[in-house]
Formats: structure tokens, sequence, C-alpha cells
């Protein structure tokens, strides 16, 4: 099957060959007359267009001025390191514990931290993600908690670090070996998949604590990680509660219900989850669970809690002057079963209590609608929750709802809530979680040395939890006492009278932010729109011949094009030609549109005789010439709107290019600095 020749091409390969340089369709055109007009091959037109066009286009970005590409990689390094060390490294140096301690110049408080609601990202938080989006979503949650608690550990090098629940986001549904999930969704994910979490959170949290932060003045003092606090979605919450998945939780990170001294202050954390299973019935759920078997030991616990507070202390104070723990108990045999054993008494001479704080993952009741204040992210204070004296009295929006749902509930029920403060005594600080945003309260209705007991629910520290700014409580405890557990008066700052510390707060507490991720990534778009933006306007200069220098020449890049004005011209000279015109004069006229030639000079007659050369028959080069010069106009009498198009299709190409070619410039610098960021951190 034959070629369709040139002047058979449709109209989009026409602008293909109108868009070579005239020279090169003067190549193509070149050939015997007697084997009529040469074929057009597709290799002819990538051979003599589109590489001398990929040529020349290498040839003027080599050429071309590259501090514009300089400058947006100087830009990408310092916008990633920015969103990926710096601002880090500033959100938690903000919170050094000297730019808000305002203790004695000579006390040294014992430092702690809270961290609230890690929830490991996993197929239970975002149920039908699709992949890559759901690995992208566990990685960078997994990054992002690393480099926060990596910058925690190393800046701040607090001596005891708090979890307060919800360490897993599926850990309560994943199947043991002796039962499974009453979701089928989640039959699938077994035990071992719940010891690949372990392990996950292991090397984000346990792993860093052991190789991180130790000062020189923590290398000699009690450093403490507890993380055995339960939350709803590590087991459940109230007759929810598989005791197979209680039971695998406490194997690994520890019973719930503790009492810890820290600081001179009674730590006392309770698994309130369990807890609230008292009072439900297992029909309520659907389980076949005895709901004591769920509340029982907790409830045991605080039962005891206040005798083992004085022990907890009795014990330090012992440590403190190099004493063994000998408490003196009556000489009596205990069955290993009788619970008298956990009720044995402390010294009889050691009744001093110091001030508790209360560690819970659900928070304690409130009426609806009391708000948590203006650190509040998600939900800031309402004008209408003013009263009278410009105190907030009800604010729905900025106020933790009261409500309850599967495997949650946000507050505790109120009796339960009394029961705990009751039987824990002398409460002065509640710290919950849960909520995953900040709220602080003052809970009026329970005695307390302030006039209440003052609560906070800490934040989140995952990006993933509904806030744009996680963060974490920072506790700065002062309370020096003497060898009985007392008080010891310390001299004021401000004078030379003496404040007894009891009469003074012992506890200061700070919220540090950590760095809003959310916004790191808009950053991100926002640079990568402003490249685009500057390489194509770039391009579009270079283009538009813009620049000077050497981009001027831009254009000389670009196809030679015949204006439409100078068509009846040529029309007019190769009518000439016909009548005797010389083959000179007909090349000027189709080459002046912008193209040199050189300048005619008139030839001599020659001689009636010639010069003694054979005479050349030259018909069949005038015949040949006719058929170019035929072939040459039929070109130039192409409509010129199809030649702007054409033209403004070759400008887009090249402006595209311009812009592929300046974002992989910047990429092949952009894309190894951040991955190098992300793999040394």
């Amino acid at each position: 099957m034959q070629r369709k020749s040139h002047d058979e091409l449709p109209g989009a390969t026409s602008f293909l060959y109108d868009g070579l340089p005239l020279n090169v369709q003067t190549l193509l055109s070149r050939q015997p007359v007697e084997h009529g007009p040469r074929p057009i091959s597709q290799s002819a037109y990538i051979r003599y267009m589109l590489y001398p066009l990929l040529r020349d286009w290498r040839k003027l970005g080599h050429s071309a001025p590259s501090k514009t590409r300089l400058a947006f990689i100087a830009l990408w390094i310092i916008v990633i390191w920015w969103g990926e060390r710096l601002v880090f490294s500033n959100s938690i140096s903000a919170c050094n514990w000297n730019k808000w301690e305002r203790w004695h110049s000579e006390a040294v408080p014992h430092h702690a931290i809270l961290l609230a609601d890690p929830q490991l990202v996993d197929p239970h938080t975002y149920p039908g993600r699709p992949w890559p989006l759901s690995t992208l979503t566990v990685k960078h949650t997994d990054l992002y908690l690393r480099r926060s608690y990596s910058k925690l550990l190393s800046v701040l090098s607090p001596s005891t670090l708090y979890f307060l629940g919800d360490l897993f986001d599926g850990g309560r549904e994943w199947s043991t070996g002796a039962s499974q999930s009453a979701d089928k969704r989640w039959r699938s994910y077994d035990e071992q998949y719940w010891l690949g979490e372990y392990d996950r959170f292991g090397r984000i949290f346990l792993d860093r604590w052991n190789y991180r932060g130790i000062s020189e003045e923590h290398l000699m003092s009690d450093r403490k990680i507890i993380a055995s606090l339960p939350g709803n979605h590590d087991l459940g919450f109230g007759n929810g509660i598989r005791l197979p998945v209680r039971q695998r939780f406490h194997t690994f990170f520890g019973n719930g219900n503790r009492v810890d001294v820290l600081g001179n202050h009674t730590f006392v954390s309770v698994d309130t989850v369990s807890l609230s299973a008292k009072g439900q019935s297992s029909s309520e759920i659907g389980g076949g669970t005895e709901p004591v078997e769920i509340w029982g030991d907790t409830d045991e616990f605080l039962s005891n809690v206040k005798t083992q507070k004085l022990r907890a202390l009795n014990r330090i104070l012992r440590m403190r002057e190099g004493r063994v723990e000998d408490v003196a108990e009556n000489h009596t045999v205990f069955d290993i079963d009788d619970y008298a054993l956990r009720r044995q008494r402390p010294s009889p001479n050691l009744s001093m209590d110091l001030p508790t704080i209360l560690l819970t993952h659900v928070p304690l009741y409130r009426a609806s609608g009391t708000p948590c204040g203006p650190l509040r992210e998600k939900w800031p204070p309402s004008k209408q929750g003013f009263g009278s004296g410009g105190v907030f009295d009800k604010d729905d929006a900025n106020a933790i709802r009261v409500e309850a749902g599967y495997q949650y509930q946000n507050v505790l029920q109120p009796a339960i809530s009394k029961e705990l403060v009751e039987k824990v005594g002398s409460v002065e600080y509640v710290f919950s979680g849960d909520d995953h945003d900040y709220c602080e309260v003052i809970h009026r209705g329970y005695t307390s040395r302030g006039g209440g007991i003052r609560e906070i629910t800490v934040k989140s520290m995952s990006w993933a939890m509904g806030v744009r700014k996680p963060g974490f409580q920072m506790l700065s405890l002062w309370n020096p006492i003497d060898k009985t557990g007392h008080p010891i008066p310390w001299q004021a700052e401000a004078g030379t009278a003496k404040i007894n510390v009891a009469d003074t707060n012992t506890l200061q507490s700070h919220l540090c932010l950590l760095p809003d991720q959310l916004g790191i990534f808009i950053r991100y778009a926002f640079t990568l729109c402003l490249t685009i933006v500057g390489l194509a306007i770039r391009a579009l200069l270079r283009y538009y011949g813009g620049f000077t220098g050497q981009e001027k020449n831009f254009g000389s890049v670009l196809p030679q094009y015949i204006a439409h004005s100078s068509i009846h011209h040529e029309r007019k000279e190769s009518e000439e030609s016909k009548s005797g015109g010389s083959s000179s004069d007909v090349f000027e006229n189709q080459f002046s549109n912008g193209l040199a030639v050189r300048s005619t000079r008139t030839r001599s007659a020659s001689p009636v005789n010639g010069y003694g050369i054979p005479v050349i028959d030259r018909s069949r080069d005038a015949d040949s010439y006719e058929v170019k010069k035929v072939r040459f106009q039929s070109d130039i009498k192409m409509d010129y709107s199809e030649q702007a198009l054409g033209r403004h299709l070759r400008g887009i190409l090249l402006v595209w290019t311009e812009i592929r070619q300046g974002l992989f410039t910047v990429a092949m610098f952009a894309l190894p600095w951040y991955f190098w960021l992300v793999w040394t951190d």
C-alpha cells in the first residue's frame, strides 16, 4: 500500500511538517521529477523534526541561566528542613521547663510528662481506606509519633513518663486464643497481629526511652515509664470487655490499678473502663460474662487504696534512709488466696498523706455543657458561655459531650465518679484522656485543699485523632518532706518569711503543643504550587523573549513561518519567474521572510559560441524546479488560523517541557533530602 504524499497528509500532520525549518522542507522535497512526489514517512518526521527540536531544546536548557531552578532547590531544602526537623525542635524547645516553672531558685522539682491516646493507626482506624493511602497513613503517623517522642526525650529529659490509655486503636478487636471479636470484619486479626502491634509500640516508645534522653542528672535517679493504664480502645468499655483481651494487656503492660510515689506526690492509676461495668448487666451488651469478673479487681483495689498509698510512702522514706523494707507485721500464716494478705498495715507511726493525683482514662462526670476553657482547640469558648462576673457557666460547644455508644462513654457515671474520688482520698488533681482535645474543669462538688478538684483532660499526641495540634501535659512537682513525710518549710524568694509548702501549690502543669502536621503538608503543597508557577513564568518569558542575552534567541529555536501578508507578494514573484526571472531572484524572494540569503549580482553576457564547454540540456532541471516551486507554494497557502494554532501548540509543548524539566531538576535534590531526613530521624 502506497503511503500518502505530503500534499495528501491530514491537517495535523501538515502542522508538524510546516513546523520544520524551510531548509529541511526543501531537503525533504529534493528528488528526481520522474519518480513523482516523494512520500513523507513517519521516520522522516521523527528524524527531521523531533530530533532537531529536542536537540535545540537541550542546547537551550544547558545554555540558559539556572538561577531560577537553584532558587527553588534552595527553597525546597529550607522548607523540608523546617517541616521535618526545625518545627519539631522549636515546638519542644518552647516548652522547656525553665520557661514556665515558677519555683524557688533552690528547688529541684520532679519532672513528669503525661501522654494520652497515641492510638497507633491500624485497619480499625480508617476501615476501607484503599492502598497505598492506608499504608502511607500508618507510616506517617508512626513517623510523627517517633519524631515528637524523640525530641521530647532529648530536649525535656523527663524523670517519669505516664501513658493515659488507648495505646492502640483496634486492640480490643484483635482476637485471642480464647475469644474472637463480635465484629466479623476483625476476626482475621489474631494474636500474632496484636503481638506485631505491641512490637511496633515498643519500637516507637519503649526502645527510645532506653537509649535517648538520659541526662547526667538521671543516670543515678529512678526513671520510670508507665504504660499500664488501659483505654477503651485497648480493652473495650464496661461489659463489652472480653476477659482474655484484658489478660493479654495485663500480661504485657502490667495491671492498670497501681500506686506510685513520684516527686513526693502519690499517683493513683485506676482502670475505669473496667470499673464502669459496675452497675451494668451482661444483657446490656449481649455478652455472657458476669459483671463482677470485669470490675471486681478494680473495686477491690479501691477498697484498699488508702492503705497502699501509706505503704508506698513508707517504702520511699525507708529507701531514702538506706533501710530495707521491713514493715512491722504480726507473724501470722496466711492462705495464698486470703485477701487479708493484701491488707497489710504500714508502720503505726506513719499517718501523713501526700498530695494525691488521680489518673484515669475516662474523665470524671460533669454536667452537660460544662465548658473546657480557652485552650480547647476544636471548639473554643463562645461568648454565650459567659455568666455573671465573666465566668463560664455553660457552653455546649466548648464542653465534652455527655454521651455513650458502642464500646465508649465520654464521661464516667456520677455514682462511679463519686465513689472513685471518695475511696482514693485527698485527691487534688485528676488527669484523664479519651477525648483527644484539651479540657480543664474544676469539680466544686468534691472537697479538696484548693476548693475543688482540678481535672485536666490531656490532648492526644497523634495528629490522626482529630486535632490539628496534638500535645502532651508536663508536670513539675516540688514538695519537700522530712523523714516522717511531713512538709518542710522553705525560704521564699521575695523575702525572709518562711512559707509552709502545705499552704502553697506543689504542682505546676503546662500544655505543650506539637506541630501541626496538616499545616506542614499544606505548606509543602503551597511550595509546590509556587514552584510550578515560577517555572511556568520563567518558561513563558523565555518563549516570548522576555529575558536578555542568550535567552533572546529563544525564538530562533522555533520554526520559521511565512507571514500571511506576504503570500500575494510570493505569488507575484513566482509569476514573474515564469516570464524569465532568474533562479536567484526566485529564491531570494522565497527566503526573504526572516532567512539570510546571498545578494544577487548581474551576470555578463556569455559568448555566442560558449566557452568551449558542451551545452547542457537544462529542460530537466527547469521541470524539476517547477515541481519544487509548486510544492513550496502549496505549503504557504495554508490558512493563517492553522499556522497560529500550530504555533500555539509548539509554544505549549516548549513551556510544558520547561516546567517538567524544572520540576525534575528540583525533585532530584529535594526528594533525596526529604528521604534522608526521614531515614536518619
